[in-house]
């Protein structure tokens, strides 16, 4: 199966974790294409499956990653995909951390009119040592306030790569079986 892999990111989080979901993919056996929404992507139209990723900035995803969603969401919508949203408050210990980025998601999906099969929201990283002296303070009282790591001397990641592997091998099997029983890859 041919997978195609879309992501938009700001601080390379996003991109780490959508080189990560390639290399599952790959290691499954399957042939997986990657692009950044910023680099003219290809459209999903040649593949089996899509999984689409941006970063959560400023309660938005990233701008290009909007575009594309809003451009293919007629043929997203025929084919089995994942829209995986990265952001630090799935990193908190606070409930409505995780309901607001719940709510972030959901509003980017309905606007977009895109009905993906699974949304999976994923921790991404501090990157303290990239930030500017601004946006590192804000950052600081952000983590601060979620609990989370406020020595601006080194980056602090949170994906769970194991999570996510475990993720990724269902999303396959659930994607094989509904391939194999329709004889079609636009179904799921």
């Amino acid at each position: 199966m041919k997978f195609l892999i879309i992501y938009g990111t700001s601080e390379g989080q996003t991109r780490k974790i959508a080189r990560f979901i390639e290399e599952v993919i790959e290691n499954q056996g399957h042939r997986a294409s990657i692009a950044n929404a910023t680099d003219e992507p290809p459209a999903p139209d040649a593949f089996d499956s899509i999984l689409i990723g941006s970063s959560i900035h400023m309660h938005k995803y990233h701008p290009a990653v909007v575009s594309y969603v809003n451009r293919h969401h007629v043929t997203l919508n025929r084919m089995p995909s994942v829209f995986f949203s990265v952001c630090m408050a799935v990193a908190s210990d606070i409930r409505e951390e995780h309901e607001e980025a719940q709510q972030i998601a959901r509003e980017f999906l309905e606007a977009a009119n895109w009905k993906t099969q699974e949304v999976w929201h994923v921790a991404g990283a501090l990157k303290y040592t990239q930030y500017d002296y601004f946006k590192r303070l804000v950052m600081r009282m952000i983590a601060k306030r979620q609990g989370g790591d406020t020595d601006t001397s080194k980056d602090h990641e949170y994906t769970n790569w194991e999570d996510l592997k475990n993720r990724i091998g269902a999303f396959l099997k659930k994607t094989e079986t509904a391939v194999d029983s329709t004889g079609s890859n636009r179904s799921v």
